[in-house]
């Protein structure tokens, strides 16, 4: 059985985990661990980890996607390397998860292996997304998502962002969002995120603060 250290990132549509999820394993990759990176998502045919692996492979990490990946057709196809990943031989496996309930079976599919193991499972919420613009909303949401999944999450990350027009007001206007949402499933905030550019602002009025880099963009942004 291999000891690689297993996180989980669920969410939201377009809450921002597969951003996570990118700057986690350029990070790790970075402080020389052997990464691999899962991109579960067989629902939404943007915003994948995989969309991304030529960057991550020129950082050393190894990508594993479900077979369509890439491509407009969300068949259930689920990859032969995937349900063998929570015994991966490497330091560390991050597994980006479809939004929702329905994203999350996919990685229901690997519980039994995971659960066998110790794990992080983060919950990446965004105020500014529809659907959960209460904590209410997000703690429902996230129960859906444990019971699709069979897993528990273990922390709550508040991504809260308006894509290219975030700023430390942004931020901090949200910052309560996240807060109450971890306390009403009784989880860990294990920090809020801001774009790199303007984590700075922050200092002294939030914490605590994981600056990010933004490499997710929508494809109708023109960036």
């Amino acid at each position: 059985m291999g000891s690689a250290k297993l996180t989980i990132l669920c969410g939201h549509y377009g809450c921002g985990k597969t951003n996570l999820a990118l700057d986690l394993a350029l990070e790790a990759a970075g402080q020389g661990r052997q990464v691999i990176v899962a991109d579960l998502d067989l629902v939404n045919p943007y915003f994948r980890s995989s969309d991304y692996r030529e960057l991550l492979e020129a950082n050393g990490i190894k990508v594993v996607a479900p077979v369509y990946a890439g491509t407009t057709l969300d068949l259930p196809a689920i990859a032969p390397q995937l349900t063998a990943l929570p015994d991966a031989d490497c330091d560390e496996v991050i597994f980006d998860v479809g939004g929702d309930d329905a994203g999350a079976c996919v990685l229901g599919c690997l519980a039994g292996g995971i659960r066998q193991r110790a794990y992080t499972m983060l919950y990446v919420v965004n105020a500014y997304r529809a659907l959960t613009q209460t904590p209410q909303e997000a703690a429902a949401i996230c129960r859906e998502i444990e019971t699709a999944c069979r897993l528990r999450a273990t922390a709550v990350v508040n991504n809260s962002h308006l894509q290219q027009e975030t700023t430390s007001g942004t931020v901090l206007r949200a910052a309560p969002f996240g807060i109450e949402t971890a306390r009403l499933l009784s989880l860990p905030l294990l920090y809020h995120t801001a774009p790199e550019e303007i984590a700075g602002e922050l200092e002294g009025k939030l914490t605590p603060v994981r600056p990010v880099k933004v490499r997710v963009r929508p494809p109708w942004s023109g960036n």
